[in-house]
């Protein structure tokens, strides 16, 4: 089934086992599951070149205590994201293409900010193909829970708190107009208000639905693509229906499927644009022996080049 591109990769994974943004634990162990399931090899398979794995040191929930309700560990949040900013950053300095596992979403303010601190010393911007059920568009003046991990692509867009917002001194991070969220079904109420004034470009579950995901695919690389230097993918696995992804804490029903995620996937490998990547929200303690993980690691291989023939 796999099949080795010419354009092979050197690729940096980088382990995010962090749970802080979220009320539902275990996210933490997301990284170690899809080690288990054989990313690593799963990548060499295809002729791509692992350089190295570095694991991000994060601090155990249980540890610490959050001053601030509107922002749930907010401090800790932010150390873990400029070390990983930093990271992510001379993981593309030396060459390598950063893919991040986690671990809640939070963690995509720091590997997003340290993409676009990179390209941004060029003087280049990067595009964005957020995959989620979820806009994470709240602030913390408008999340209902302070957890942060509802909050990350409103603060890459600049929105919010001006610590959050600005990490490596990057503000925004993304552009709008380069911006595409992908396969929404659930935004609060206050948040919608952020998502409209925006200006980035949603296809919600029913324009996927609607439009077909070939057409949903076809102009979202078109946006992510366009006077970018390229485009990170921030996949969260709850972007998929629980019934392909069930390991998450954040489910909601009529998701996109497997075969489309591939396909979301596989198009964004054909561009040969893709610059980094994020696979977030997988709790292997809510899984069904390890298959979200296994599935996981198989649209992973899609994103870097695996295709049928």
């Amino acid at each position: 089934m796999s099949n080795p591109r010419e354009n092979s990769k050197s690729i940096r994974i980088i382990a995010v086992p962090i749970d802080l943004g979220a009320s539902r634990r275990g996210t933490d162990a997301g990284p170690s599951a899809m080690r288990i399931a054989g990313l690593h090899p799963a990548l060499t398979r295809l002729g791509h070149a692992v350089d190295s794995e570095i694991d991000i040191k994060v601090p155990a929930m249980e540890t610490q205590h959050s001053k601030d309700d509107a922002a749930r560990f907010k401090d800790e949040i932010l150390d873990v994201c400029t070390n990983l900013a930093e990271t992510t950053r001379d993981a593309l300095a030396d060459g390598h293409v950063p893919l991040i596992i986690g671990g809640d979403h939070s963690l995509a303010m720091g590997s997003v900010a340290g993409v676009a601190a990179h390209y941004g010393a060029r003087g280049e911007d990067i595009g964005m193909v957020w995959i989620d059920a979820h806009a994470d568009m709240n602030t913390p003046g408008s999340s209902p829970s302070g957890n942060v991990h509802g909050m990350p692509l409103a603060h890459l867009l600049g929105y919010g708190d001006a610590d959050m917002s600005s990490i490596l001194d990057v503000n925004p991070a993304i552009k709008p107009e380069n911006t595409v969220l992908i396969g929404v079904r659930e935004i609060d109420r206050r948040e919608r208000e952020y998502v409209r004034k925006s200006g980035l470009t949603v296809f919600t579950m029913r324009d996927i639905d609607e439009l077909g995901m070939t057409e949903v695919c076809r102009r979202a690389m078109d946006i992510a693509t366009s006077g970018t230097a390229g485009f990170h993918v921030s996949f969260d696995v709850d972007g998929c229906d629980p019934s392909v992804m069930p390991g998450s804490g954040t489910l909601v029903p009529g998701g996109i499927s497997y075969r489309e995620a591939h396909q979301l996937l596989e198009n964004c490998a054909d561009t040969g644009r893709m610059t980094s990547m994020d696979v977030v929200e997988l709790n292997p303690f809510l899984d069904e022996k390890n298959v979200s993980a296994e599935r996981a690691v198989n649209l992973v291989q899609s994103a870097f080049g695996r295709s049928i023939l």
